[in-house]
């Protein structure tokens, strides 16, 4: 059998002892470093160290030990072209066949830390450069980056003893887009860094690909969904429990659903359709959180997402089977609750372990003609003390705290946003409209049909408050909420009619609170 050399650098230790086991039996010498050729040789593995092919030790604890010609004139070599196989003879360079390394842990770290020395050393120079070496003369070199392709390669030795061109380029393309998906995670770290805390000149989007979906939006549209960026709990790493497969929409309006009840830290449920609350309650328990979501909104409901932020118990769990529903997303859920959401086995349930932090950074991306926009991700926050109150009418504590709970709804509800909130509870969201009097018109309407299919006297906007996610251009948009009932608005102020429109809250005799800050979600 010909002598060939593979050379195996791995810090993800995953499946190493037997691929390297099939490697050497079909006649593959081992090449290695550091840990991976401790961890080989104590499995009773014949390994020889690339110090020894170097004839250099490991130097500056390990930053230098692959940078060498007769490491990288091994990978890069041509076996077709003479005056490489003459370089070749005449260096002492011997061809390395095969080669597996993954990189540094440079993106689980940065979730774990923010020390940036302790960074700066999980930054990986001579992984990404072998690798890329290799890649690069894919022709006459088998690279691996990801233990997941050890077994596939095993069966190409094992049935024709050696590994297919057109698998060669497949594995030398997955070298090139984890490197790109590496170097992203380490430019954006360092430009989160920067003192500035803008954007860089330059931006690139990497991300690994978990899932393909059936389709787009719609059945003509092809999806997938990628995880990207730093881990942040929520619908790219949730686990899914039980169910059918996600589709675009359903991971869409999911995402939508956790992110609005990670704002709250009472118990909370929010239940989303087409990306907006169709009815969000906070209240004492889990059970009783839903009860006033689902009384919200209950014809919306139906075939909604609903989103949890504590962990998804019995008593929640059968009276969310109650109603049809598409995705439950929750940080945890105790056996009694799967066992009864397994009842129903298509509704998909997701886990993500924790909550996201809403005060946290980050980066939305959205693409447009040519190009994409970029934007930090909206988590500011106004508390209390931060409000402003404009009218001579003050607020009580319980106008205070249905006040800031609509504040925090209408954060996520698509613009023009207007959210009617009592007690804890929407009672009428207007999202989506070209005028902000739609909005509100169409959030009293919802209240009015709401309260016509409870069989209530009135809708529960008359003595709510209501929340406008910018300001009122005019005071007609005011004047609706005032129509539909509501005592309090809180609202962003800042328009050229703010003072027009706080004199006819004053006339109306209804409290105003200005938050100064603007929430648009287009």
């Amino acid at each position: 059998m010909t002598s060939r050399r593979a050379l195996l650098s791995v810090s993800d230790k995953t499946g190493l002892i037997p691929f390297a086991t099939s490697l050497a039996a079909h006649g593959f010498e081992i090449l290695s470093t550091g840990g991976t050729a401790t961890t080989l040789r104590h499995a009773g593995l014949a390994v020889t160290d690339v110090a020894d092919i170097t004839g250099f030790p490991e130097i500056m604890d390990g930053r230098v030990k692959t940078l060498h010609p007769n490491i990288h004139g091994g990978l890069l070599a041509r076996r077709d072209n003479d005056s490489h196989l003459a370089a070749m003879r005449d260096q002492g360079i011997a061809g390395i066949d095969l080669l597996a390394v993954n990189l540094y842990p440079f993106e689980q770290q940065r979730a774990n830390t923010d020390d940036f020395a302790t960074l700066v050393e999980y930054i990986d120079i001579g992984g990404p450069a072998m690798l890329r070496a290799a890649a690069k003369n894919h022709e006459f070199v088998t690279v691996l980056c990801d233990p997941a392709d050890y077994d596939a390669v095993i069966a190409e030795l094992a049935g024709s003893g050696d590994v297919s061109q057109t698998t060669r380029r497949r594995l030398a393309g997955r070298v090139f887009a984890r490197t790109a998906t590496y170097d992203r995670a380490i430019a954006d770290w360092m430009a989160s860094a920067g003192a500035d805390g803008g954007f860089s000149e330059t931006m690139t989007l990497a991300g690994q690909r978990i899932q393909e979906l059936r389709y787009g939006e719609n059945p003509h549209q092809k999806a997938a969904l990628y995880a990207a960026g730093p881990a942040r709990p929520g619908v790219a790493n949730a686990a899914q429990i039980q169910g059918k497969p996600l589709s675009y929409n359903n991971l869409n309006d999911t995402d939508a659903a956790f992110e609005l009840a990670a704002e709250f830290t009472e118990p909370t449920i929010a239940i989303i359709k087409h990306a907006n609350p169709c009815g969000v309650a906070s209240a004492e328990s889990l059970g009783d959180a839903w009860d006033a979501a689902l009384a919200a909104d209950p014809v919306s409901a139906f075939g909604g997402i609903v989103a949890a932020n504590r962990r998804l118990d019995e008593a929640t769990a059968r009276k969310i089977t109650g109603i049809f529903i598409e995705v439950v997303i929750a940080p945890a859920a105790d056996d009694a609750a799967r066992a009864i959401l397994a009842e129903k086995p298509n509704l998909r349930l997701l886990t993500t372990g924790a909550m996201p932090d809403t005060a946290n950074g980050g980066v939305k991306i959205k693409s447009v003609s040519g190009g994409f926009l970029a934007q930090s991700r909206d988590s500011g926050m106004v508390n209390i003390d931060d409000l402003r109150i404009v009218t001579r009418a003050q607020p009580d504590a319980a106008q205070l705290d249905d006040l800031m709970f609509a504040w925090r709804v209408v954060k996520h509800v698509k613009s023009n946003a207007i959210v009617f909130a009592r007690d804890r509870c929407t009672v009428g969201v207007g999202a989506g409209q070209m005028s902000r009097v739609d909005s509100a018109r169409i959030a009293a309407h919802k209240a009015r049909d709401t309260a016509a299919h409870h069989g209530w006297d009135a809708p529960r906007t008359i003595g709510s408050v209501a929340a406008s996610d910018a300001f009122f251009p005019f005071a007609d948009g005011l004047a609706a909420l005032i129509e539909a009932g509501a005592t309090a608005v809180i609202q962003p102020g800042g328009s050229k009619a703010d003072e027009t429109v706080i004199a006819a809250a004053n006339e109306a005799g209804i409290v105003m609170a200005l938050t100064g800050m603007r929430h648009f979600n287009h």
